[in-house]
């Protein structure tokens, strides 16, 4: 047997393995990974997707949203691939949704569930969980996790918790330059600089602590972490963080089993997408200061906070929201009003490019901000005045929902060059602060930095409460009338649509 006849024999046979696992695979995982072959461009052997569907369809294609598409014509679709890369790229998509759903199925069996069990299934149930821990590890050079649906290693109450720190690069991405992780002891499993193996453009030292002269000789790399990872999550251990998804992303990991400690704790009787810093809750539940004020962060202090926050949730239970820190609403000034401040922007995506997302006649604020631990930037958009501003919020296309400190905001999906679907945020600057205000007093406080001198508490408190009550008076009135002129806007449209189908009907 010659060695093409070998070669041809194994790739039939690994087709014939992925074609099983796409003929048994949930619906929902065949729509995304039709989705994933049409941003990437990828051409079976009836071509791309649009391609296929107007060769199985006489008249052409009705629907081409993968979404409203049958099983039978995903499959379909899936099967016309036959060059080992493709097949390769399906079998990593299935892989990471396997992982995913193993985890989920594995926390709705009650009654065996340990504390750690269930600290996994309160970050699972997140509200911000499907749209901060969805990572492309289906790309080359992600390391996904395998669980298995039976054996020892899926109920693992074993942990580890990690911190990263990353620099931005002249590329306009980020690299990972330093990684610790510790067990449930506080034992430091793995302590180590990395290096980039880019160009850095900003090293971010006050933030990180790392200077170019720490990475000088540095030779241990992202795929040697990626080694390292794997070993310690190889018996079903559940990883720690705060924050968990940057430091995921920076290690280009996907696993299934989770605890970030930023979801499991909450204010009390407050939402859950308002979330605490890792400050905050060191002081609160832990009594004591991560960190000084000025000083740059720390990799084995941070990993160590985490952990001990987890130890402490399960020692305490479950039931009772512990007393945080709340930071005081602080009123936006008249001036500042007519602005929507978009964030979580992926740093690939230029500043012009978000005028086809955000409607409206507007001007962007160039002094961007970029987040230090996270591939983002975000940016105030300047509007003529507030109505305009609002007008435009409820022209967004996106979901609204809350962000982390309990505010209305929109859910944008944008698609980026490369092909990818990423979602930044909008929300409206309203009296209580706008985003980049709110960081910067919650940064103060976590610094430790006085904001304000209270010369007479008792008339600062009383002037306090009437700019708010005014605040928010001229704030509701905006919108009561921004939603009057939407509801009328809405009648004018469906009287228009009736007067056009009453005239095609009588033939006018």
């Amino acid at each position: 047997m010659t060695k093409k006849v070998v070669v041809a024999a194994a790739l039939d046979d690994r087709f014939a393995s992925i074609d099983a696992k796409l003929a048994s695979a949930k619906r929902e995982v065949l729509i995304q990974i039709v989705k994933f072959a049409q941003k990437r461009g990828m051409s079976g052997e009836k071509g791309v997707w649009k391609e296929f569907l107007n060769s199985i369809e006489r008249f052409g294609a009705t629907h081409s949203d993968p979404a409203r598409r049958s099983p039978a014509d995903l499959l379909a679709f899936l099967r016309t691939f036959k060059e080992e890369s493709d097949l390769k790229f399906f079998a990593r998509v299935m892989q990471c949704y396997s992982s995913h759903d193993i985890a989920k199925k594995l926390l709705q069996s009650q009654g065996t569930e340990s504390p750690e069990q269930r600290l996994v299934q309160l970050t699972i149930e997140h509200p911000s969980y499907p749209t901060d821990f969805t990572f492309p590890s289906y790309e080359e050079g992600w390391l996904v996790t395998k669980l298995r649906a039976k054996g020892k290693r899926k109920r693992s109450e074993a942990m580890i918790a990690v911190d990263c720190e990353m620099v931005l690069c002249d590329d306009g991405t980020e690299a990972l330059v330093k990684i610790c992780i510790v067990d449930r002891e506080l034992q430091v499993k793995l302590h180590e600089f990395v290096n980039p193996k880019k160009a850095v453009a900003d090293y971010r030292t006050s933030i990180t602590g790392v200077s170019a002269n720490d990475l000088d000789g540095v030779t241990f790399s992202l795929e040697d972490i990626q080694k390292s990872m794997k070993k310690l999550l190889s018996h079903g251990t559940i990883l720690v963080g705060h924050g968990l998804s940057n430091d995921m992303k920076a290690l280009k990991t996907d696993h299934p089993k989770v605890i970030d400690t930023s979801y499991i704790f909450k204010y009390g009787g407050d939402s859950m997408r308002r979330r605490p810093s890792l400050v905050n809750l060191c002081k609160a539940v832990l009594g004591y200061e991560v960190r000084k004020k000025g000083e740059p962060h720390n990799c084995l202090d941070d990993a160590c906070a985490a952990m001990k926050l987890v130890l402490a949730k399960i020692e305490k239970g479950f039931n009772d929201d512990l007393p945080l820190v709340v930071e005081e609403a602080v009123c936006v000034p008249e001036e500042d009003m007519p602005k929507l401040f978009i964030h979580r922007i992926p740093i690939v995506m230029k500043t012009e490019d978000l005028h086809k997302v955000i409607p409206g006649d507007y001007t962007l604020d160039q002094k961007m901000v970029k987040n230090a631990k996270s591939r983002n930037y975000s940016i105030h958009a300047i509007f003529k005045n507030q109505l305009e501003a609002l007008e435009a919020y409820d022209n967004i296309n996106g979901e609204e929902g809350g962000d982390s400190r309990g505010r209305l905001q929109k859910a944008v999906p944008v698609e980026l060059s490369s092909g990818i679907t990423e979602t930044i945020y909008v929300h409206k600057t309203v009296c209580g602060g706008d985003a980049d205000q709110a960081t910067t007093k919650k940064r103060s406080r976590e610094d430790g930095i006085s904001v304000e001198t209270r010369t007479s508490e008792a008339d600062e408190v009383t002037e306090k409460s009437e700019m708010k009550s005014s605040c928010v008076d001229h704030v509701e009135e905006i919108e009561r009338l921004t939603n009057q002129l939407t509801q009328r806007d809405r009648e004018i449209s469906d009287l228009h649509k009736i007067i056009a189908a009453l005239t095609r009907k009588q033939g006018l």
